[in-house]
């Protein structure tokens, strides 16, 4: 009797589990959100019945809310087909995940009429028509690129896995360099001689901005927001500074294909602002995550990291011979599919055209992945004293009278950035003030400003003074 009774038990269970895949759950779990669960039962009732207009737009969206843009497509495109209500929506959006932009522009437009002939809001639907639009014009653009190689690391320590030259300086992740805990994701780039950084921390608006810090006497300053629209939009993040001290490129997720995308902007010495950041295109961006942008000049070689086509927890690192000047295939002269493989890096293979080229960029890879670093020189402060001559140490003076001067400069120095730092956060306060404390804090702006250009004219007359001091001595 026991036995009987345990088998109705696991017989009812089981039936409980069958009911749990009827056609009425799994819309239950679609109108909830749960796609991944109700995506099995759908995809089952399209194959037994693969005309039914409403089985492949449930499946359809399915497919394209769990990331599966290419199997939306087909079950989407029998939706509209059939004229299933909002079939043309997510119709669009699996063409633009899939890069079929073109198409997807077409179908936007199409929805976006229909919209309009119900009466319907259309401000959801142009707003993807405009996207659409956009990443037309970057597939338009495709950079004509030579991609060497490529790897997949676990996202956690994709760092390592970047194998840059010491000209090119160092990256360290948020916590490993500011020895922290907890899951901050940001970067930290330091200087070839460890003078300054630029990293990644949460801002005011609760997002990630970009910031900066410079080494005065072993002692960092507070760190400063970098000027300019970088830290407008969304999280700005992966940070990383050309040779030239001007060019910066970073990640941000506020604007671009999707997810994470690399821009590149110049500072503007004239107006102490970065120029307004460019979008660095496809192949380098793509609708997941793209950052981490890196050009080693020393060894001529470019690096990037991408979770494109990855799974969870994972990334893949690109390895690529930067191009001089920026070169696009021809988008009219092209097989349209053979422009998306292009833009997707479906095959890196597909990216070479000389044969030397190439080979030689893998050997300088080669020699990049087993190259031991050497121990980095250590170094207070970098002072030019010639175009020949840099010195990074007190001890690097000859002449004693140089060396006090530049106890002072340095000291001059520290004070000069103090006030600068002040007078940052007065304007930012002066920024968010009423009229009232505005026109209250207005004198002292303006005579703070005062002082830092008396400074600095100071400053630039001792730093003369310093050189020829030492130059009169050799």
């Amino acid at each position: 009797m026991k036995g009987k009774y345990i088998l109705f038990l696991f017989c009812s269970l089981f039936l409980c589990e069958v009911s749990a895949q009827t056609l009425e759950q799994a819309r239950a779990l679609f109108t909830k959100g749960e796609y991944e669960k109700a995506k099995p039962v759908f995809k089952r009732y399209v194959k037994s019945q693969p005309s039914n207009g409403n089985y492949n737009y449930w499946y359809g969206v399915c497919c394209l809310k769990t990331g599966e843009a290419e199997e939306a497509v087909k079950p989407l495109e029998m939706a509209v087909k059939k004229r299933v209500a909002s079939g043309q929506l997510y119709l669009g959006q699996a063409y633009n995940g899939t890069y079929r932009f073109e198409e997807a522009v077409e179908c936007f437009e199409e929805y976006i009429a229909d919209l309009k002939k119900r009466k319907r809001a259309t401000e959801e639907a142009e707003k993807l028509l405009e996207k659409s639009k956009a990443d037309l014009r970057m597939l338009k653009g495709v950079e004509d690129v030579c991609i060497i190689d490529s790897f997949v690391v676990d996202k956690a320590t994709f760092l390592n896995a970047y194998k840059i030259s010491e000209e090119s300086g160092k990256l360290f992740t948020f916590n490993e360099f500011f020895q922290t805990g907890g899951d901050h994701e940001g970067t930290v780039y330091e200087t070839e001689i460890g003078n300054k950084i630029y990293y990644s921390e949460k801002g005011e608006r609760g997002s990630l901005d970009i910031l900066s810090k410079n080494k005065l006497q072993n002692e960092w300053s507070n760190g400063r927001p970098l000027p300019g629209s970088i830290n407008d939009a969304g999280n700005a993040n992966y940070p990383y500074v050309m040779a030239d001290g001007v060019t910066i490129y970073y990640a941000s997720d506020g604007e671009g294909l999707g997810g994470y995308d690399i821009f590149v902007t110049r500072y503007n010495t004239n107006t102490d602002t970065y120029l307004v950041p460019e979008n660095v295109g496809m192949p380098f961006n793509s609708p997941y995550n793209d950052y981490m942008y890196v050009i080693d000049e020393y060894n001529n070689l470019g690096w990037f990291a991408s979770d494109r086509f990855q799974p969870e927890g994972k990334v893949c690192i690109y390895v690529f011979i930067p191009n001089n000047s920026k070169q696009t295939y021809n988008y009219e002269a092209m097989d349209r599919k053979q422009m998306i493989r292009l833009a997707q890096i479906h095959s890196l293979k597909e990216t070479w055209k000389d044969k030397q080229t190439v080979a030689e960029a893998l050997q300088r890879l080669e020699a990049a992945i087993s190259h031991k670093p050497k121990e980095r020189r250590k170094v207070d402060f970098e002072f030019v004293i010639d175009d020949n001559t840099t010195y990074y140490l007190m001890t690097d003076f000859k002449s004693a009278k140089a060396k006090q001067l530049f106890l002072r400069y340095r000291q001059m120095e520290k004070d000069h950035l103090q006030q600068e730092e002040k007078l940052n956060n007065l304007r930012q306060q002066y920024s968010t003030d009423n009229k009232q404390e505005k026109e209250r804090m207005a004198p002292a702006i303006l005579d703070l400003e005062k002082r830092i250009l008396q400074m600095s004219e100071e400053l630039a007359a001792l730093e003369i003074n310093v050189r020829n001091a030492e130059k009169q001595n050799n």
